[in-house]
C-alpha cells in the first residue's frame, strides 16, 4: 500500500477562528506609519489583510509551504525560525504561535507540526519568542500575541512581565470550549532602558 504524500496545502495552517481574531485585532490596532512583522504567518491571511494599511508588512515562517502561500498573497515573506536574522525596528509585531500543549507521543513528523506543537505546556515557542522579540520591536512598539486558555494566559503574562513588558487583553472569543485571547504587549517604559 502506498502512503499518499501530503500536498503543500495540507502542510500550511489554514485560517481558522484564531487567525481571524488576530487579524481583526491587528486591523483595529494598525497605524498607517507602522512597520509590521508577522512571525509564523502560516497562510499569510493576517499579513495580507494589513497590506496597504501600514507603511510596510513583512512576515516569517519556518515552513517553506507557508512562505510560498503567503507570497502568493503578495506578502514579503522570509523563511526563518521565528525572527532569526530579521532586523527591526518594527512598530507592530504579530504572532499566532503554536499554543497547544503537546506530549511527545502526540507529535507528528511534518511541516504542519510547527504551527501546532506548543510543547508540553503550550508555551515553548512563546517563551522563545518572548526572549527575542525585544531585539526587533521599536521602543514604543506593540505586540499582538494570540494565546488560548489551554496555554495558561496568566503564565504567558508572567513571562512577558518578567522581561519588562505590560500585558493587556485586546480581544477574546470563546471557541469550542476554549477561550482565544489576543494579548496586547508593550514595553513597560518606566523600566525600559534601551
Amino acid at each position: 500500500m502506498q502512503i499518499p504524500t501530503p500536498s503543500p496545502d495540507d502542510q500550511v495552517y489554514a485560517p481558522a477562528e484564531d487567525t481571524f481574531l488576530l487579524r481583526d485585532a491587528a486591523l483595529a490596532g494598525v497605524k498607517p506609519d507602522d512597520r509590521v512583522l508577522e512571525v509564523g504567518c502560516g497562510s499569510g491571511a493576517v499579513s495580507a489583510a494589513l497590506l496597504g494599511r501600514a507603511a510596510s508588512v513583512v512576515a516569517t515562517d519556518i515552513n517553506p509551504h507557508a512562505v510560498r502561500a503567503a507570497r502568493t498573497l503578495g506578502v514579503e515573506t522570509v523563511r526563518t525560525d521565528l525572527m532569526a536574522g530579521v532586523r527591526g525596528p518594527f512598530d507592530l509585531v504579530l504572532f499566532n504561535p503554536p499554543y497547544l500543549p503537546t506530549a511527545p507521543e502526540e507529535r507528528i513528523d511534518d511541516w504542519l507540526e510547527y504551527a501546532l506543537d506548543g510543547g508540553p505546556t503550550g508555551r515553548e515557542t512563546i517563551e522563545r519568542f518572548a526572549a527575542d522579540v525585544g531585539r526587533v520591536i521599536a521602543p514604543f512598539g506593540r505586540i499582538l500575541l494570540l494565546v488560548s486558555s489551554l496555554t495558561g494566559p496568566e503564565e504567558v503574562q508572567k513571562i512577558f512581565s518578567g522581561l519588562g513588558y505590560i500585558v493587556l487583553l485586546a480581544a477574546k472569543e470563546r471557541v469550542e470550549g476554549e477561550d482565544l485571547l489576543v494579548l496586547r504587549i508593550s514595553r513597560d517604559l518606566c523600566c525600559f532602558s534601551g
